[in-house]
């Protein structure tokens, strides 16, 4: 059983986690997951096939007796545009000239890395299980001294808060003001590559809201550094994860515990 708090902080019930929750915690599945995950979002590496090649220009290797001749004109006998009359124009199509395909292109490669639909899920439920494993939370060095239990699961009620100030100050209420300052406060990587632009402040990951229904609280939490906000079905191993490392911060509303477990319980 877990306790059900209120917008106030205030316990009001309590609630039953389903069988996901008990889900056998495999980092190196929830690991391969997410490189898999990342591996999928990027795109084929590697030149346009026909890239220089689209064009009318072609070779005539019979200089005499033709409509079009290279002979006594003084012209390289390489592939050239077709012009009105029967004249040639540019060189095209080899390397070296305008607009020619490339000499030694980089070879294709795809990044896409296969991995079965059940090895997956489970990573997933194995994920989702983690949050509610204090010591693996604070591993992921989350500030959860004023937290008593995990998971953190509030009423629905708060779903429906849309302005920023409330959603803070609610999140605050529930002990997770130290881990939002964290996040807000970001770090600086060592090394030389914070000379690069865009490298020298890196954000940190805080406290990932699960919803059931949007009510207006995507509204109220896009403006919350390190903080995310999805809904049951929109779940990812590297949602629940950050980085391959499990034991996110997690907030549910109740509706959100009480779907997941009608969506995961059933699904093998």
């Amino acid at each position: 059983m877990a306790d059900v708090y209120s917008v106030k902080g205030e316990i009001i019930g309590n609630v039953e986690l389903p069988e996901v929750f008990r889900t056998e915690y495999r980092p190196d599945l929830i690991q391969r997951a997410i490189v898999a995950e990342q591996a999928n979002r990027r795109q084929i590496y590697g030149t346009y096939e026909l890239a220089g090649m689209q064009t009318s220009a072609d070779y005539f290797g019979n200089r005499r007796e033709t409509f079009r001749i290279t002979i006594n004109r003084g012209q390289s006998r390489l592939p050239r545009e077709k012009t009105g009359g029967g004249g040639l124009g540019k060189v095209r199509r080899v390397p070296q000239s305008v607009k020619g395909r490339p000499a030694h292109p980089p070879k294709k490669k795809d990044w896409y890395v296969k991995i079965n639909k059940k090895e997956y899920l489970f990573a997933l439920k194995s994920a989702i299980a983690a949050t509610a494993n204090y010591d693996i939370v604070t591993k992921r060095s989350h500030k959860i001294q004023d937290i008593k239990k995990i998971p953190l699961i509030i009423e629905d009620s708060f779903e429906k808060l849309s302005k920023t100030r409330d959603v803070i100050q609610t999140l605050k209420t529930l002990g997770l003001g130290e881990d939002i300052n964290r996040a807000m406060k970001g770090k600086t990587p060592s090394g030389v590559g914070k000379g690069r632009k865009g490298y020298k402040h890196k954000g940190r990951k805080s406290v990932l809201i699960v919803i059931n229904n949007d009510n207006g609280i995507i509204q109220g939490i896009r403006n919350i550094p390190g903080v995310d906000i999805a809904r049951i079905d929109e779940l990812t191993p590297e949602l629940m994860a950050p980085g391959t490392h499990a034991g996110r911060l997690t907030l549910w509303t109740k509706s959100a515990i009480e779907s997941i477990g009608k969506l995961y319980d059933k699904r093998k």
